[in-house]
């Protein structure tokens, strides 16, 4: 039996893990955050101080994998869970600019390939429709305003002591749109045959249920 395959990409901020999460739990696919696995290589390479150019020889000795328990995904990094250290400003910057490297990107392309043929799978990231899974049941491109993005944000991490400025975040996001929509490999961009949804005024609740409802249609 052939399993089904939900491809939702979307520039960063725009609710895709998140809104992933609850669409898989919807539907009772696994979800697979492909962002979480360049989070992680970028923390090996911070962490080892590697330099660029012995970046593809390295990674040879990055074991990365994922794992799912009692259905909820982890990280790890050798026998080490590093689900919450890969979600710092930093790692996310570095992630943006590590996942432009194509060594990096055909280290991973195996994992989350064999991770979509063995199980019906909602895979979120930048280029899943258009390079992972280019023949995916479902792809959706799932995107909101720099400015919503930034908002959005600002607000998730305005309780905290060192929180940034809503206009350093919006600088941010912009120059990671940049980054992601202009790299050589894989750039960020909407597959012809993707469904675009736009979450700018959209509760999370109401993004996800708009998606149940478009996978729906088309598989059923």
């Amino acid at each position: 039996m052939s399993t089904i395959n939900i491809a939702i990409d979307g520039p960063a901020g725009a609710g895709k893990s998140t809104i992933a999460k609850m669409v898989s739990a919807e539907m009772g696919y696994i979800y697979v955050d492909t962002g979480a696995l360049y989070r992680t290589i970028a923390l090996y390479l911070t962490e080892n101080n590697i330099a660029d150019e012995d970046i593809e020889k390295s990674l040879e000795n990055a074991d990365v994998s994922l794992r799912f328990i009692n259905g909820t995904q982890r990280v790890y990094l050798g026998d080490r869970d590093v689900s919450g250290l890969i979600r710092t400003p930093e790692i996310s910057m570095a992630a943006s600019r590590t996942s432009a490297i194509p060594a990096v990107r055909t280290h991973l392309f195996g994992l989350q390939q064999k991770i979509a043929s063995e199980n019906n799978v909602i895979m979120d990231g930048r280029d899943i429709g258009t390079v992972v899974l280019p023949n995916a049941d479902v792809k959706i491109y799932l995107t909101a305003t720099a400015e919503e993005r930034a908002n959005r944000r600002y607000k998730e991490l305005s309780q905290k002591p060192d929180c940034p400025t809503y206009d350093e975040i919006l600088k941010d996001i912009i120059q990671r749109d940049y980054q992601d929509m202009n790299r050589e490999t894989a750039p960020l961009k909407q597959a012809e045959d993707a469904v675009l949804v736009d979450s700018t005024n959209l509760t999370l609740e109401q993004s996800a249920a708009k998606i149940t409802e478009i996978i729906r249609e088309i598989i059923l």
